[in-house]
């Protein structure tokens, strides 16, 4: 048997079972269960059933008050940010005409001095050679500039320490025009949603009342329960169908001259949309794992 520094991952002294045990360790990689999965016909903001539901170019279902909500309050946000940004802009570019103009000043000096003959020596300069000349040096400095002269020189210093000025931080790209989607991140608009009709197994109780909150969501044309199959909308009618059933139905060959099965409305394949369709805890529907990275223990 070789050494355990010359075996698969003999460099780490722990065993499978006690990295197990240590969960504060490692990336941590759950099972997602049904339960932490959202079913079709659910509002993607609010993880309920939706209420009067709308969908997106993406294919995700939104209540209408939810997703309009989320659109004004992020309309309001960019509308502020394109404030701040213009403003930024509007500083830099008084500060660059200033920067500008006083470096052109300084050069129009400097000509002038050289143009006027031998140049004189600054105050400064005649300061620093008369101190130099006596004998006994009195400390003519105030609190202040010595404050300012120690924090140069004793950097480490906690007041030395430069200061944030957020009015100088520009930001990088300018605020998008448009708010983005929750789910897909795609530019959004309130003409973009569209309305569809979901029709759910218990629409009408027992007493004959209307009950659009139970079950699960069907199939308008063959009343199949829609868990996690293709599902499939008409733009035009807001109908719901599995896409099998559209296929063998409703479908033409050449894509021209369909009608909708329940309102009877002619409609063009630009016209048909593919909604995002339920998860279940198999991994057949789709991702059923959830990973949080945590720097591993060497």
């Amino acid at each position: 048997m070789t050494r355990k520094s010359k075996q698969a991952g003999g460099n780490f002294p722990l065993t499978y079972s006690e990295r197990k045990k240590l969960t504060a360790y490692g990336t941590q990689t759950a099972r997602l269960t049904s339960d932490s999965q959202l079913p079709f016909g659910d509002c993607c903001l609010q993880n309920s059933p939706a209420t009067d539901p709308v969908v997106t170019p993406s294919g995700h279902i939104y209540s209408r008050e939810a997703i309009v909500s989320y659109l004004l309050k992020k309309n309001k946000d960019l509308k502020e940010q394109r404030e701040i940004y213009e403003n930024q802009l509007a500083a830099t570019a008084q500060k660059e005409q200033e920067e500008t103009k006083s470096s052109g000043s300084r050069a129009i000096q400097a000509f002038i001095d050289k143009d006027q003959g031998s140049t004189q020596r600054s105050t400064q300069d005649h300061a620093i050679v008369y101190s130099k000349s006596l004998k006994r040096k009195i400390d003519t400095e105030s609190k202040e500039d010595g404050n300012k002269r120690l924090k140069e020189i004793c950097y480490w210093l906690a007041e030395a320490q430069p200061e944030y000025d957020d009015s100088e931080t520009i930001l990088n790209n300018p605020p998008p025009q448009r708010p983005s989607s929750p789910m897909s991140g795609e530019p959004l608009r309130l003409k973009d949603l569209t309305s569809i009709t979901l029709m759910r197994e218990g629409n009408i109780s027992s007493k004959g009342r209307k009950n659009t909150q139970t079950g699960k969501c069907i199939c308008a044309v063959s009343s199949k329960s829609i868990t996690t199959q293709p599902v499939l909308t008409i733009k035009k009618s807001g109908v719901v169908i599995l896409k099998d059933i559209f296929d063998s139905v409703v479908k033409t060959a050449d894509g021209k001259g369909m009608i909708c099965p329940i309102t009877g409305k002619k409609f063009k394949e630009k016209d048909v949309l593919q909604l995002k369709k339920g998860k279940s805890g198999f991994a057949a529907s789709g991702k059923v794992t959830a990973s949080k990275y945590i720097p591993t223990l060497t």
